[in-house]
């Protein structure tokens, strides 16, 4: 008599099983390696229901393999499938500094997507090997390796990237600079300050929103130096933005730089100055916010000054 057993149950046994056998022999006595890798790879990153179970499992099974199943995966690096692109990193992951060699020999390789994607790996997996043949392709002709391996620098948290990262602040590509800007933030790199006040007016946004962010994270004092010199120049950009920034360092430096500010010719100045003091104190402790108001003669900079107040005052 014949036993019915569910599809899904007899390939989660099958991956068990040729885990048990693939861990049990070495490497390189496998016959049909790649085809076992492939088989596995195909129950990993699937999106299907009746392998949502066995998605783990088939990764630690490849994983299990160590550094022989790596060049397997460093491979399927060209796929279109974000999927399996995901599959291919958490596995590595999983591997871990034993797929380092093989990734840093595939930083050599002629096609860029592969290379982008190798130093996202290396990135992943953050071991401080990687951190010399990274910089060797941080000028990679390809801005989307240029702005992996920077990445991938800063979660590695190595100092011996420092100039490698400070240079990429300077790159042509907005993308890249953004990385750059965050991997300052991981590696706490100081001497980036006054080169992040001036990213405040870079053309891509979000190199400016990101140089925000890391400027917020770095020594304060340092910061609120940097940001005061930038206001030096009434109408611009960056000074305008400096102002927002200090209103979210707050502090009784940061208070008394707006209140300096509030008396700027610019209008654009004055309003920014006046809208980030509001934010730090709604309530007018310091005194100078009603006076400003009474002399204030441009109707928009009141406007958005009381406007700013009252979205203080009640959290919003």
């Amino acid at each position: 008599m014949s036993v019915y057993v569910p599809k899904n149950v007899m390939a989660a046994a099958a991956a068990v099983t040729l885990c048990v056998v693939m861990v049990g022999t070495p490497a390189k006595a496998q016959p049909g390696l790649k085809q076992k890798i492939d088989s596995l790879f195909i129950i990993a990153s699937s999106g299907e229901v009746q392998y949502r179970d066995q998605n783990e499992p088939a990764m630690d099974s490849i994983a299990a393999l160590g550094a022989a199943a790596v060049p397997y995966l460093i491979d399927k690096f060209t796929t279109r499938s974000a999927r399996e692109r995901w599959t291919i990193i958490w596995t590595l992951e999983r591997i871990g500094s034993a797929a380092v060699p093989d990734l840093v020999k595939a930083l050599r390789r002629d096609d860029p997507l592969v290379v982008k994607r190798v130093a996202w790996a290396l990135g992943a997996i953050a071991d401080t090997a990687a951190v010399q043949p990274l910089t060797t392709v941080a000028a990679h002709p390809d801005w989307g390796v240029r702005e992996q391996v920077v990445e991938a620098l800063g979660k590695i948290g190595d100092n011996r990237a420092d100039d490698v990262v400070l240079a990429a602040l300077a790159d042509t590509v907005g993308q890249v600079r953004k990385a750059a800007v965050a991997a300052c933030r991981r590696l706490r790199l100081l001497e980036s300050i006054p080169q992040l006040v001036a990213m405040l007016g870079d053309d891509f946004y979000g190199a400016r929103l990101m140089a925000v962010e890391t400027l917020l994270s770095l020594d304060t004092a340092l910061v609120i130096a940097a940001l005061y010199d930038s206001l030096a120049v009434p109408s611009s950009e960056v000074g305008h933005i400096a102002c927002d920034v200090l209103g979210r360092v707050a502090g009784p430096q940061a208070m008394s730089i707006l209140i300096e500010q509030m008396a700027s010719p610019d209008a654009r100045r004055r309003t920014h100055a006046a809208v980030a003091l509001a934010a730090i104190d709604p309530e007018d402790n310091c005194g100078v916010m009603e006076m400003f108001l009474e002399k204030e003669s441009d109707p928009l900079t009141r406007l958005k000054v009381q406007s700013a107040r009252e979205a203080a005052r009640f959290g919003q």
